[in-house]
């Protein structure tokens, strides 16, 4: 099985219409979409998902951030999807996010960085587990062999 990685537009990015601009990156470099689904988070999923930082002294205001709308869940899935994924997101603050990432593109502060991406294949299965338990959709596209060396 090849490597997954989470990733969730967050409420702003919701709210700014940037769902099909941040599917079309993932798309158009090759990963292939496994699972995705709109929904708005209730603070106790959204104390789960963030809780490896709440200790920090932004996780309340964090929290209430991702229950303010809704968020875009999805799974990718290709070869080194979490560092590539990373990469197409660009650094967590905007200020710093290179031209031509997501946050780059699209986000100035900080605390409105449009994008959620699991920052390693550890995190990238437990976040899976969490946003679906249900499991994901397994099939093969066509454009598998021009994308990937056999």
């Amino acid at each position: 099985m090849a490597e997954q990685t989470f990733i969730m537009i967050k409420p702003d990015g919701v709210q700014r219409g940037l769902v099909a601009e941040v599917i079309a990156r993932f798309e158009k470099k090759g990963f292939t979409l496994r699972g995705l689904k709109l929904q708005n988070v209730e603070q106790a999923f959204a104390e789960k998902h963030y809780e490896d930082l709440s200790s920090k002294p932004f996780f309340h205001g964090l929290v209430h951030y991702i229950i303010s709308g809704p968020v875009v869940a999805m799974v990718w899935e290709g070869k080194s999807v979490v560092t590539t994924g990373r990469t197409i997101i660009g650094a967590t603050n905007p200020a710093q996010s290179a031209p031509g990432t997501i946050r780059g593109d699209y986000a100035i502060d900080i605390g409105r960085n449009v994008i959620h991406g699991s920052d390693s294949v550890e995190s990238a299965q437990k976040e899976i587990a969490l946003w679906f338990p249900e499991g994901t959709v397994q099939w093969k596209s066509s454009l598998h062999p021009w994308i990937n060396e056999q």
